[in-house]
């Protein structure tokens, strides 16, 4: 059988287009390998968001080279084929993010299934081939976005907003459902903005009518019995519609809301989409609904031109604003980004201190926060076992990048059951928990 071999890398959206190239290549009677020196030839998804994420697949496409010799780049490093064969004149294709088809031709051609494929052999669950955990998944339910935020350069990269039909997605939805998944992690550029792009066209799912919009994919995916986690959510009016579905239970209470920064003026060079709503009064009108909701969000500091004053005021806003989970990042040049030009570059030592006083205010936010959850009761989905321990997230957790719930003596316990605890202890970011009787 002719083996593939995979490396992939980015984000969860790049990890959905690994899942759909490898199903595929299943499909047709391919094996995936995870060795190079077993496989016939190896395909790296890339990343190249940021400089790191650039440094990064070219650092995998090299060490692919020398230890396989057979390479095919896709992803979104693609879009620069041209620097990718200057540096690797020996890869044999490369293609962009998404290309999918071309991809696979590219497959057919340096490596051809000689064998006759059996479909009742080389089974393909329904799903597809998914390269979580099998107790959750990510559901991508639209590629690009419309937004030109001046340090970004995914749209150059996946282009504008083309969403799925609603149909489309919730057909996926259950499916993963049904073969058991726990957990679906909606992503994609633009979550809220789902279905301008399609004029929130009408179709039909489980005899009922739903519009190809953000309102009516949350109420459809709510109706499915397991956690629905947001992701990628711009502040947009319209999503305050979704609150009252976390607060019966329908959705979990997670916003993972990308706010960037505080400042008017510097959202405005950012180019932030909803950069005018008053965040602060719509995270109180949401949290009056349902006080259990769990915030995460990013930020940039160092912007190009950000002065003392208004660094504070974002402090001042994580101070106000509470937010349960936060992520950070100091500004840094991405070629092709029109921030590059921007005048009055922040020092980098300046960046640097700003991003430790920021993450020491918000760890100290996250600590009292975890804190007021001493003593309550948690329903979590484990993830792992480690002896006696077992891994856990609550629904305030998304996986790989916000906390977790370790309990004791719960080796018994096995990956994606959901159980009660009870929180016994804390730290900046984790909870310590024991199970109810």
């Amino acid at each position: 059988m002719a083996k593939i071999g995979f490396v992939s890398l980015g984000c969860p959206k790049a990890l959905v287009d690994s899942e759909r190239i490898i199903t595929q290549l299943k499909i047709e009677g391919y094996d995936i390998t995870p060795h190079y020196h077993d496989a016939n030839l190896v395909i790296v998804n890339t990343c190249g968001f940021i400089d790191s994420a650039v440094n990064e697949s070219m650092d995998a496409i090299s060490e692919a080279l020398t230890e396989n010799g057979s390479v095919i780049v896709t992803g979104c490093l693609g879009v620069k084929s041209e620097s990718i064969y200057k540096r690797f004149p020996k890869v044999l294709a490369v293609t962009g993010p998404q290309r999918y088809e071309e991809v696979l031709s590219a497959v057919h051609a340096h490596l051809p299934v000689t064998h006759t494929h059996d479909p009742h052999i080389s089974l393909v669950p329904p799903q597809g081939i998914k390269l979580t955990p099998k107790h959750y998944a990510y559901l991508k339910i639209s590629e690009g976005c419309n937004h030109r935020c001046t340090f970004c350069i995914i749209p150059s990269m996946r282009g504008d907003l083309v969403s799925r039909p609603i149909d489309d997605v919730l057909k996926e939805a259950a499916k993963l459902t049904a073969a058991g998944v726990k957990e679906l992690l909606v992503i994609s550029q633009d979550t809220s903005a789902y279905g301008v792009d399609l004029k929130y066209q009408t179709a039909q799912w489980r005899d009922k009518s739903y519009q190809t919009r953000f309102y009516d994919l949350c109420a459809a995916l709510g109706e499915l019995g397991i956690w629905v986690r947001l992701h990628y959510v711009y502040p947009y009016p319209h999503v305050d519609k979704v609150i009252p579905l976390m607060q019966e239970g329908k959705i979990l209470p997670y916003l993972d809301i990308p706010f960037q920064h505080a400042n008017p003026r510097i959202l405005k060079l950012m180019k932030r989409p909803a950069s005018s709503e008053n965040n602060l009064k719509r995270i109180q009108a949401w949290r009056n609904i349902c006080p259990d909701l769990t915030i995460r969000s990013t930020f940039i500091v160092g912007f190009p031109g950000e002065t003392d004053a208004e660094f504070n005021e974002l402090l001042e806003f994580l101070e106000e604003a509470q937010l349960d989970r936060v992520g950070c990042f100091t500004y840094s040049p991405v070629e092709g980004a029109k921030a590059n030009d921007l005048p009055h570059l922040i020092p980098e030592d300046v960046k640097q201190a700003r991003y430790e006083q920021f993450m020491q205010v918000q760890a100290n936010i996250s600590a009292q926060r975890l804190q007021k959850k001493i003593g309550k009761t948690l329903t979590v989905l484990i993830d792992e076992i480690d002896g006696d321990l077992a891994i856990a997230r609550s629904y305030a957790d998304a996986p790989e990048i916000d906390g977790k719930v370790y309990i004791a003596d719960a080796g018994d316990l096995k990956p994606g059951q959901v159980v009660a605890v009870q929180v016994v202890g804390s730290d900046e970011y984790d909870l310590d928990a024991v199970l109810m009787s």
